[in-house]
């Protein structure tokens, strides 16, 4: 699984332009016997898999394939990008930070006012998104305008790899992780009928998940996903939510979502009579494409199982290997629960 992690996570896939992505996903599921699948206008990549028992469409897997990037408004006279973030993206983090622009894969650097030009005032406070810029080298207007539109997206650039105990570094974890985990099941036999939806735009209000849940009308959905850990040095104890390692989250309850107590309890018993390490979160914070599916229709139960990672939303994440290969694990337990009520 963590080859097909390092390959999604190579991938751009900004809200609203996840091509890359779906394309990866979609050359995958092609050559998979059994699966029918389709794209819809949200730009979703919904699979159904039979299994042994058939459910039809009562269980759903969800994992968005969209990341957080940025996209070109506007092309100065020197020849510098401003754009805006797409996505929760933290300023502070951006500055310096290597990115691709469009398809053409334009390289360039964020950039901002030289720090020896800055007042002491500036320097206490984060830089406005618009005294950012983009430099990718050209000479003026005319010679960015060759190379780049407005409306192009731009993407992080971090290699993915394998480092320290345990741990892998990687733009994009958010979510390709939970998209890696269910190309591993499509792979498998299961042991009921799964919808999977790898979803769009997630991380501009959870859109894609929105159509993906009307369509597939689900009973149950499991939301495969990451979510902030935040154990680092200067963060206080009761607001580190959770920790890289000591295996999956079970939410209980986030920013946007009550999930359900039902399922929140399957999850957590599976864990434990199965030896798999569990966490949930110690403080209440962030959402994911549960809280729309949760709403759809007459109601979906929901349930959401993450990997807790380091700098969320940020040119470069940090997660634990283990965890997400218990994730796996603890999905498949799932599934064959399910498929014995």
């Amino acid at each position: 699984m963590v080859n097909a992690l390092k390959e999604l996570c190579r991938l751009s896939g900004v809200s609203g332009e996840e091509d890359e992505v779906r394309d990866f996903l979609t050359a995958r599921i092609a050559g998979i016997q059994g699966v029918e699948f389709c794209s819809d206008a949200l730009g979703n990549l919904i699979a159904f898999k039979k299994g042994k028992k058939s459910t039809g469409n009562r269980l759903m897997l969800c994992a968005h394939m969209d990341e957080v990037g940025v996209i070109v408004t506007r092309i100065t006279d020197e020849g510098f990008l401003k754009f805006d973030f797409v996505g929760g993206v933290d300023r502070r983090v951006a500055i310096g930070k290597p990115v691709v622009i469009g398809h053409s894969k334009i390289p360039g650097v964020i950039g901002l006012k030289a720090v020896h030009l800055v007042s002491r005032e500036e320097r206490k406070k984060a830089p406005k998104t618009e005294s950012l810029y983009i430099d990718i080298g050209a000479k003026d207007r005319e010679s960015a305008e060759k190379l780049v539109e407005l409306g192009d997206y731009g993407s992080f650039v971090c290699e993915p790899e394998e480092f320290g105990d345990g741990l892998f570094k990687a733009r994009a974890i958010d979510d390709r992780v939970g998209c890696a985990i269910m190309l591993k099941l499509l792979e498998e036999d299961l042991p009921l009928d799964v919808t999977f939806a790898f979803t769009a735009q997630e991380e501009v209000g959870t859109r894609g998940a929105f159509g993906a849940a009307f369509s597939v009308t689900p009973e149950i959905a499991l939301v495969l996903e990451t979510t902030t850990a935040a154990d680092l040095p200067g963060v206080e104890a009761h607001r580190r939510v959770c920790y890289p390692g000591r295996g999956p989250v079970i939410s209980y309850m986030d920013g946007g979502t009550i999930y359900d107590r039902e399922l929140f309890d399957t999850l957590r018993r599976l864990s434990e009579e199965n030896g798999i390490p569990w966490q949930t979160k110690e403080y209440i914070a962030g959402g994911n494409d549960s809280r729309t599916i949760q709403r759809s229709r007459a109601g979906v139960r929901v349930a959401a199982l993450s990997a807790a990672v380091r700098y969320l939303h940020a040119p470069a994440s940090v997660g634990s290997i283990a965890d997400f290969e218990n994730m796996l694990s603890l999905t498949r337990l799932f599934l064959a629960e399910m498929a014995g009520r």
